[in-house]
């Protein structure tokens, strides 16, 4: 028997994921069609909001052709056969040069891919390009000498953050669905704020990672999408270990999405706490009563929020020890010729960190486990906490905006997602984070998607 035909909507670009590989399996668009589609309007936006740093159209087509092959014939190589995929320029991707938004790197191609790449390869993902960095993945905004400036998705008089700025930006233009971002301290979830899009750092080792990142175990990889849907859509293929990955979690025998669409889905029986400040952040009042307003909804889904003001201390002194790792570890990469070519942000940082001790590291590394157990123990009372994502409005371009909320929960190696809720008076986009338990990479999507059931998230469209 014939499967039935799906509706095509008018611009494939606007479709989410799992919706192209539905249309694949009813065999109602191809994946050349909608690779076309996706090249064809990031050559019409790429000019004024440069969210790729390099594009392999040929590649890519080529690609989309064998997975139309594929479907043709009945026999994908997975539901990702044949989707567009964007990576950010710290992840390697066989045949592409990894430059890290930095001049100071090698426009060597690599050789081998990072495993997310692998993973999303082996499953005939169509691989487009790699998206825009900040230099070295180092500050909330996404503007370098080399790649130049990433704005906003809703506004290019505004910044994008950082430092996944361009994976966010594409994600929300419609540049190809599934973007591949990383989080070393907010990297996923601060852009997809300011740029209106979901973004969700599993847990860490749930995406194994490699070549080691310069900030190690604090370092997250994961989607940035439209929906909430299709991060776990992405998560099916992507959530593996991996051999080069000594810290990677075994896969789980789950479906990430599953109960994502069911209709009944509710919060009835978890337990949120709400913490507008966590640790007494100054939130700007328009942020903070739409963050309060996006909170009700999880009530009206069943669930019991209780609002705790203070969670934790401030984490930064914690951070700022670890910095000092990372300095290290870019000053192997680079070396000292390479470090006069970084932003003079970056060299401050270098020489700051010459000043933190071994006996630093230790003691920064036991406050950390602290409040990794302080953490656990609070989420034996709750099972999500829930803050803002950013403390202030999006900011002009050149200034990074402001993410406070973040960093902590890097620390602790928790999931954590970036939910849309509405805009600010400027027409920018708001950020809720739900954060959950270690592991509880489940109980996050299950939220979001309650979320984002009464609340769908807007897009864009033009």
């Amino acid at each position: 028997m014939a499967r039935p035909r799906l509706p095509v909507p008018t611009d494939l670009t606007h479709a989410d994921a799992h919706e192209i590989s539905a249309l694949y399996k009813a065999k109602s668009v191809s994946p050349v069609e909608v690779t076309r589609a996706v090249l064809a309007r990031a050559e019409k936006l790429q000019p004024q909001f440069n969210a790729y740093r390099h594009l392999d159209a040929e590649s890519a087509l080529a690609s989309a052709k064998a997975a139309e092959a594929r479907w043709q014939k009945g026999k994908p190589l997975s539901a990702v056969d044949g989707v567009p995929v964007g990576f950010k320029d710290l992840l390697h991707v066989r045949g592409w040069p990894t430059r890290k938004g930095s001049l100071a790197t090698a426009t060597t191609c690599q050789e081998e891919d990072s495993p997310v790449a692998a993973r999303l390869r082996e499953g005939g993902a169509v691989l487009l390009g790699k998206t825009q960095t900040a230099e070295f993945g180092w500050r909330g905004l996404t503007e370098s000498q080399l790649a130049g400036v990433t704005p906003n998705a809703w506004n290019a008089d505004y910044a994008s953050s950082g430092s996944s700025g361009g994976a966010a930006v594409a994600a929300a233009l419609g540049l190809g669905p599934l973007q591949i971002g990383t989080d070393g301290g907010g990297s996923i979830r601060a852009p997809a704020a300011v740029n209106g899009v979901f973004g969700f750092k599993p847990s860490y080792g749930r995406v194994a990672g490699y070549p080691a990142a310069l900030n190690g175990n604090l370092f997250h990889i994961g989607p940035l999408t439209r929906s909430v849907r299709d991060a776990a859509f992405a998560l099916n293929i992507i959530a593996a270990p991996d051999i080069r990955d000594w810290t990677s979690l075994p896969r789980e025998t789950r479906d990430w999405t599953q109960g994502l669409d069911d209709p009944k889905l509710n919060l009835r029986g978890v337990r949120i706490a709400f913490s507008p400040t966590l640790y007494g952040i100054q939130v700007h009042p328009e942020i903070a009563q739409a963050v309060a307003n996006a909170v009700r909804v999880f009530t009206e889904q069943g669930a019991t929020v209780v609002e705790v003001d203070r969670v934790i201390e401030d984490p930064t002194p914690i951070l700022t020890a670890l910095a000092a790792e990372r300095a290290a570890r870019l000053v192997r990469e680079i070396g000292p010729k390479g470090l006069e070519l970084v932003d003079q942000s970056i060299r401050t940082s270098v020489e700051n960190a010459q000043g933190i001790s071994i006996a630093n590291l230790v003691e920064a590394q036991e406050r950390r486990a602290a409040l990794a157990v302080q953490l656990r123990k609070f989420h034996q009372q709750y099972d999500l906490l829930v803050t803002p994502v950013q403390s202030q409005p999006v900011s002009k371009r050149g200034t990074a905006p402001q993410a406070p909320f973040l960093s902590a929960f890097n620390l602790t190696q928790q999931p954590a997602a970036s939910v849309p809720i509405g805009f600010d008076s400027n027409g920018l986009p708001i950020g809720l984070q739900i954060v959950g338990p270690s592991l509880g990479d489940a109980a996050v999507l299950r939220a979001a998607r309650a979320f984002e059931l009464i609340k769908p998230f807007a897009r864009i469209t033009s």
